[in-house]
């Protein structure tokens, strides 16, 4: 008698969307209703009246907010790629592609975050300048409202009160979201859309664009939207989710850094998003460096890849 092993097919790839939104909501909810109950516990029934205070940043229940948004992470981004790779019958490892990383990569990819920062600077630049038709006004204060909001409450989120809150925010700021973002666009739905799609290109911005719309910062659009890019191609060239997750934990890890810095020398976080300030050489210099760095990189991981 012959035995034959059965193929291991994975979903369509639209039902892989399905299911990663639906782990997506089913996180959301259980995890905030463990921050619920962890609050409860630490600061009674009192917390509850004063919700609004809390999410808005108030000093005294910073503590809350910051478990709000690790619990967040783990919950919306880090559980539901890997529920969706457990439901198609293989690790998380084996299915987004947990390849150990190379060395001349990892530099390649500190290079390329570095050489990048006076061309993300000018998009950053131009998207704050950005000024609806008269007919939109009203969605143009609210736009700005919601950023000025946004804004009060990560200063909260950031502000450096002893040593183990740098160590918390380097981990909710850089190291969450540098793992559960790049599983969740980049190595859930960036690959789900390129398997439905069969361009790259296309898989790629659209996981981008979505990405930097959940942020709900409209004057940071241009600039997020580039970054996720950027890791989507790191993805697609290396086949690692390493790469991405590097490049993001650098990008977000240095704000953080940036912040403390500033705490130290007395400057307001206010003027964290202060541009620099580059001449127009700079900024083209920068474009062409990252471009060649990217094909440089592009080049060195494939040729990896057809060797491995």
């Amino acid at each position: 008698m012959n035995f034959v092993t059965p193929i291991n097919r994975e979903s369509h790839p639209l039902l892989q969307i399905f299911l990663l939104c639906v782990y997506w909501a089913v996180g959301a909810t259980l995890f905030s209703a463990l921050w619920a109950l962890l609050v409860l516990l630490v600061y009674g029934t009192t917390i509850f009246s004063d919700f609004s205070l809390m999410m808005n940043g108030a000093p005294q229940y910073i503590t809350a907010l910051k478990m709000f948004q690790i619990l967040s992470s783990i919950g919306m981004f880090i559980v539901p790629p890997i529920a969706l790779a457990y439901t198609e019958r293989k690790t998380p490892v084996t299915f987004y592609g947990f390849k150990k990383p190379s060395l001349l990569p990892l530099v390649l990819v500190l290079v390329i975050m570095i050489v990048s920062m006076p061309v993300m600077e000018w998009t950053a630049l131009v998207n704050q300048k950005m000024v609806l038709p008269d007919f939109l006004k009203g969605i143009e204060r609210w736009m700005k409202e919601t950023e000025n909001e946004t804004m009060k409450i990560t200063i909260q989120l950031i502000t450096v009160r002893s040593n183990w809150d740098f160590v918390v925010n380097l981990i909710m700021i850089a190291v969450l979201p540098a793992i559960g973002e790049e599983l969740f666009f980049r190595a859930g739905l960036q690959g789900a859309l390129h398997k439905m799609l069969g361009n790259h290109h296309v898989a790629i911005w659209a996981a981008a664009i979505i990405f930097s719309t959940i942020h709900f910062q409209f004057y940071g659009f241009v600039p997020r939207l580039l970054l996720g890019a950027g890791f989507g191609y790191l993805y697609y060239y290396s086949g690692s989710i390493w790469y991405a997750m590097l490049a993001h934990f650098l990008n977000n890890g240095y704000a953080v850094c940036v912040a403390l810095y500033m705490q130290k020398h007395n400057m307001p976080l206010e003027r964290a998003d202060d541009a620099i300030g580059f001449p127009w050489y700079g900024y083209a210099i920068s474009v062409i460096l990252t471009i060649a760095l990217f094909k440089f990189f592009k080049d060195y991981t494939q040729r990896e890849r057809k060797l491995g």
